[in-house]
Formats: structure tokens, C-alpha cells, sequence
């Protein structure tokens, strides 16, 4: 009996030890895993970091190339989601520090404008942007920074219409176009920055004579798009009208041969209204250096020269040519008045087209 007994408690102390070198071992892999588990999580946490989030007004065709190409070159990641400028701005000063988003990209200097009045971007420190894009195509903060340019000018019959009986924005009011000019609506941000800069320029009282010239010249009421201002002049409803140049690009690319040509304006006074798209870091960015990273790509060569060929714009970065389409078009005098006026007098150019009848 004792015999057995020892037995017993001989294989009782051999099982727990074989238990005890088990949990052993168990523990030592455990503690084997930790540091690939934890290199694992650090590594998410960095891809995570490292990736770039904007908030986009452009359209995806429009952007969605650029952030590949970037990603290409750079291995930095970037997501995005796309919406108006209105929304995305409400919708950044809504999450503010809780915010996903490293930059607002937008088109219109009066949509970046309200971004800074707004409060959810902030300054930009880039020797790189400074260099590549010129003082006006730049908020005087350095809050952003323009990307592309469209200039607004004078499109006209070329069988109706002599480019020598056009001169300005301006007699676009007189007499000689009574019922032969064709606008888009007031409502469209482009004419509203238009018609800022002239009340930068003039002030509200002439500006405001400007656009009454504008209204009673008008052949039939505004249209909803500047395509469709051409295709009015084409079929002859109007003579002349006022476009964003890449409008008038997509409609020749479709159709070489539309009857339809370019007219730089006031090259003798203060030189043709341009435009921008343009981007900005947002004020809780939790990822600027990378953000300050993609601007500065899209203000370079490589990236300009997409964007001229992408959507027929013309380049912000001046050392960069247009592509030949553009180019054809001739080169102009832009208006070198900084951008951030048109989003500062905005208000006060909405009062004087609704006080001239301008819908």
C-alpha cells in the first residue's frame, strides 16, 4: 500500500511539473509574439499617421490621378472625399480637433476666403510654394495657395462678331450689345468673384453701373452653366458672353471647328479676371508635414503639367507652359490684384448684382 502511494504522489509531482514547463513554455511564446504584435499595432499606427486626408470640392476624375501619381512617388497614401465647398467648410468647423482632414482643396479664391474667415485652416510655412506660386494666386497669410488657373473672359461669334468691336468687361454695357450678350446666372461664385474684383477696382457705385449695362444688354435670361452660354451664342440666340476659359477648351475639344472664339479683355487697364483652385491645410491637422508635402508636389512641374493637360487650366507655377490647346488661345495680361479680394467683397458684390437686377 505504500508503495502505491509513493507511486502516486510520485506521478502527481511529475504531471504538475510537466504542467508547470507547459505553462512555461506557453508563456515563452506568448512573450515571443509581443514584440511582432507590437511592431504590427506600430506599424498600423504609423500607415495611419502617415496618411493624408483631404477634403475635395474638385470632382474625383479631377484629383484622383494626382493623389496616385503622389502616392506613386512618394509611398505617403492619400484618401479624400469629395463634396461642395459649402459643406466641407460647415462640416471641417463642425469636427473641428476631432477632424480627419489635413487639407481643404476647393476651387475659387472666394470659397478659400471663407475657409479663412471661417477659421479651419491655417498658415502655411513653404519655401517651396512661396517660390512656385506667385503673391497674388496666394492668400496674404499664407493660408493657401492657388493650384490651377481659369481665366473669365469675353467668348464671341467669330461669324457675327469682329475681335477689334471688343475691348473691356466694362462696354460689354453699351449700346452696340443691346440684346446680344448672354451671361450665366448671378448665383455661380465665378461671377460673384468677378464682379468683387470690380468693386475692388471701381468701387460698389461703378461696379454697380457695370452690371446694370451688363442686365440691360442681356438677349435672354441667365443660364445655369457656361456651357450652355456658348451653345446660345452658337446657335445664335447671342453674340458674346462671359466664360471660364476651360469651359470653352472641353466645348472645343468635342468640336474643333465651333465658330466660337477667345477675347482677352482690358489688356490696356487692369488685364484679364483669373481664378483659381487651390488648397489649404486644415487648422487640426494631425499630419501637416505631410500635407505641406503634397501641396508643394502639385505646385511642381510634373503636377502642373497634369493639371494644364487634365482639365485645359492653366498652371499656377508661371515656369510651366500651358499644353498647345492652350497655348493656341494666345497669352494675356491677368489681373495681379491678390485673390483674397474677391472673397472679402463678395457680400458687397452679391448687394450690387441684386441691386442692378442681375439674377
Amino acid at each position: 500500500m505504500k508503495t502505491i502511494n509513493t507511486w502516486l504522489v510520485a506521478s502527481a509531482v511529475a504531471l504538475a511539473l510537466s504542467a508547470c514547463g507547459d505553462s512555461e513554455q506557453t508563456v515563452e511564446k506568448e512573450q515571443a509574439k509581443q514584440p511582432e504584435q507590437q511592431a504590427s499595432t506600430v506599424a498600423k499606427k504609423e500607415a495611419t499617421q502617415q496618411e493624408i486626408v483631404v477634403y475635395s470640392s474638385r470632382k474625383e476624375h479631377l484629383i484622383k490621378p494626382f493623389f496616385e501619381q503622389f502616392t506613386k512617388e512618394t509611398g505617403i497614401p492619400v484618401a479624400y472625399i469629395t463634396d461642395g465647398a459649402a459643406p466641407l467648410i460647415s462640416r471641417l468647423k463642425a469636427e473641428g480637433e476631432r477632424t480627419p482632414a489635413d487639407i481643404l482643396m476647393t476651387v475659387d479664391a472666394g470659397n478659400l476666403w471663407q475657409a479663412t474667415e471661417q477659421g479651419v485652416l491655417q498658415p502655411i510655412n513653404s519655401d517651396v510654394l512661396e517660390q512656385n506660386i506667385p503673391d497674388s494666386l496666394q492668400d496674404p497669410n499664407n493660408e493657401w495657395f492657388g493650384l490651377t488657373v481659369r481665366a473669365r473672359t469675353i467668348v464671341y461669334s467669330k461669324d457675327r462678331v469682329k475681335p477689334e468691336e471688343l475691348s473691356t468687361y466694362e462696354a460689354l454695357g453699351d449700346e452696340q450689345w443691346k440684346g446680344r450678350l448672354c451671361l450665366r446666372t448671378s448665383k455661380k461664385v465665378y461671377n460673384q468673384s468677378l464682379v468683387a474684383m470690380l468693386v475692388a477696382r471701381y468701387g460698389e457705385e461703378k461696379a454697380q453701373q457695370v452690371v446694370e449695362g451688363w442686365v440691360g444688354n442681356l438677349a435672354t435670361d441667365p443660364f445655369s452653366n457656361d456651357t450652355k452660354v456658348m451653345n446660345a451664342i452658337e446657335a445664335g440666340a447671342c453674340d458674346v458672353g462671359i466664360v471660364n476659359t476651360y469651359y470653352f477648351g472641353r466645348l472645343e475639344k468635342e468640336n474643333p471647328e465651333i465658330p466660337l472664339a477667345l477675347f482677352w479683355p482690358n489688356q490696356e487697364t487692369s488685364g484679364v479676371h483669373v481664378n483659381i483652385s487651390g488648397a489649404g491645410i486644415t487648422k487640426h491637422s494631425s499630419n501637416v508635414e505631410n500635407a505641406t508635402k503634397l501641396i508643394e508636389w502639385l505646385s511642381s512641374a510634373e503636377a502642373q503639367q497634369m493639371y494644364a493637360g487634365h482639365n485645359m487650366e492653366y498652371p499656377a507655377n508661371p515656369t510651366i507652359k500651358p499644353v498647345p490647346e492652350v497655348e493656341a488661345w494666345g497669352s494675356f495680361k491677368a489681373d495681379e490684384m491678390n485673390l483674397s479680394k474677391a472673397g472679402e467683397l463678395q457680400p458687397q458684390a452679391v448687394k450690387v448684382m441684386d441691386r442692378a437686377g442681375y439674377k
